[in-house]
């Protein structure tokens, strides 16, 4: 399995709400940051964050996704989410997702917080 088949299959975890499977994906010690916001170290604290943003629904578009020689992957995406109360979000995404022993070891996401945030309001 190359590490481009294990980002498809986590954003296909992410799509189905399988949160174990989400879990299983990462290294014990990862590394999650989202650009704007503060990275967040270790699996625990990152599946806080995954299942704090209780999400009803997700739906990852992958729009391209490279991977080059030393098994970086790198995505283009748009996110969507459906949250609490019906409301909605769409956010365009730069993945990077680095691995160690099949399992994601860093995982860095680049997108404009204030495409985030206008449609938190």
């Amino acid at each position: 399995m190359t590490n481009t088949d294990r980002v498809l299959a986590y954003i296909d975890a992410w799509n189905r709400m399988d949160w174990a499977a989400v879990e299983a994906a990462l290294a014990d010690d990862v590394i999650y940051h989202n650009i704007p916001m503060e990275k967040i170290e270790g699996k625990a604290a990152a599946m806080g964050f995954i299942t704090g943003m209780q999400a009803e629904g997700v739906d990852w578009q992958v729009i391209a996704i490279a991977e080059n020689a030393d098994g970086v992957v790198l995505t283009e995406r748009v996110d969507n989410f459906d949250l609490a109360g019906g409301k909605k979000v769409s956010l365009p995404v730069m993945g990077t997702f680095e691995f160690t022993d099949g399992r994601i070891s860093a995982w860095r996401d680049y997108f404009d917080l204030a495409t985030f945030t206008n449609q938190m309001v």
